[in-house]
């Protein structure tokens, strides 16, 4: 399991302080949750921000845009060369388009499926993807609980992404934890968000090391 802890979860005081800890203790991505206050009700950070975030990561960022208007915010973002940027396709009304904007960025380009929405919605589109983020909560703030539905929903999804996109992974975001965590590998998740349970633990290196199963 690759592991992605998100910064939302982090101390900002020291943010510095702490993409080095979750960088030094094993993870695989940076996740970033990028908010706008319009498609979720709460703000969080700009490129300006990001950029320090970028400067002090020795992992790639993955970018999770929760916005109206993608296409402004993937060209906002694009500069700072992450690894992913994902955006919601309950959001995007041309998604297929702005998949190859991304990856005409140099980016690999991932979409995003909140709790509600159907894995079959994308089908026609996981041929073009790198990456497909179930949500496991509702998306806007940290700390919530799992909702226990996206395993069904990550087997389902599994089941799409070997008929069209082997290739394409399973991230699922949203009250992961090390007892869930072995239930989402065996559904065929690929990578794991976890900001709570990371930065929250006494010790990061050992978080992130019982979500590699």
């Amino acid at each position: 399991m690759l592991v992605a802890p998100s910064i939302l979860s982090a101390d900002f005081g020291h943010l510095a302080r702490d993409v080095e800890a979750i960088c030094d203790g094993g993870c695989d991505l940076v996740h970033v949750d990028v908010m706008d206050g319009h498609f979720v009700p709460n703000l969080t950070i700009g490129p300006v921000v990001v950029e320090a975030v970028a400067k002090a990561a020795t992992k790639l960022l993955d970018i999770h845009l929760m916005v109206e208007n993608n296409t402004f915010f993937v060209d906002l973002f694009a500069p700072l060369a992450p690894g992913y940027i994902s955006f919601h396709i309950e959001e995007e009304k041309h998604p297929h388009r702005l998949i190859q904007k991304i990856r005409g960025l140099g980016i690999k380009p991932a979409i995003v499926l909140n709790p509600h929405s159907r894995p079959e919605s994308i089908e026609f589109l996981l041929e073009d993807l790198d990456m497909v983020l179930l949500m496991s909560v509702n998306p806007g703030f940290g700390g919530q609980k799992f909702i226990p539905s996206v395993i069904e929903k990550a087997k389902r999804m599994k089941d799409l992404v070997e008929k069209r996109n082997p290739k394409c992974l399973i991230e699922v975001d949203g009250g992961v934890n090390d007892k869930n965590v072995h239930d989402l590998k065996a559904a065929g998740v690929d990578v794991v968000v976890a900001g709570s349970y990371v930065f929250k633990h006494e010790n990061i290196a050992k978080a992130i090391e019982s979500l590699k199963v």
